[in-house]
């Protein structure tokens, strides 16, 4: 049978999580080491709060205690349904999408006009990358075409 320590040795190593691998090794040094919990902490540049939170729900809980739990967050001001709506839509489209034209989007269908910030991380969350040409096409244009693409100011 392993020793409690070359088990919590080869969790760590599978483990892919960095915060909970990092919670592993206060385990690791606390309980198999025989290190002091405050010392550990502050090994790890953790605060002793910190430290002695995870190391109670080891002794509680197991490795599923040092995993961490769901958070509800604050519920989003637009039903999930119509989200889906204009997610699809989105994807459904040829063109690519600034983040400005999806929060206009969101804000005519729903009436809630979200942040930029907020609009680039349900972006990233639906899986839509930003709009930016590939290295092939860098440098290709010729010079009339960039001067034409360039915006005139009109000087009063």
């Amino acid at each position: 049978m392993k020793s409690n320590s070359t088990k919590l040795d080869g969790v760590y190593r599978s483990e892919r999580d960095a915060r909970v691998r990092e919670r592993i090794l206060l385990i690791i040094r606390v309980s198999s080491d025989k290190q002091h919990i405050e010392s550990v902490a502050r090994e790890l540049h953790r605060a002793r709060s910190w430290a002695y939170k995870w190391h109670k729900r080891y002794r509680d809980e197991g490795m599923e205690g040092l995993r961490d739990r769901p958070r509800s967050g604050k519920p989003s001001a637009i039903p999930k349904e119509e989200m889906d709506k204009i997610k699809q839509e989105l994807s459904d489209s040829s063109t690519g999408w600034d983040f400005r034209q999806v929060m206009d989007l969101i804000q005519k269908r729903t009436g809630v006009k979200y942040h930029e910030v907020h609009i680039r991380r349900l972006l990233h969350k639906w899986g839509f990358s930003p709009k930016v040409p590939q290295k092939r096409f860098a440098g290709t244009a010729s010079q009339k075409e960039k001067n034409s693409f360039k915006k005139r100011y009109k000087i009063h």
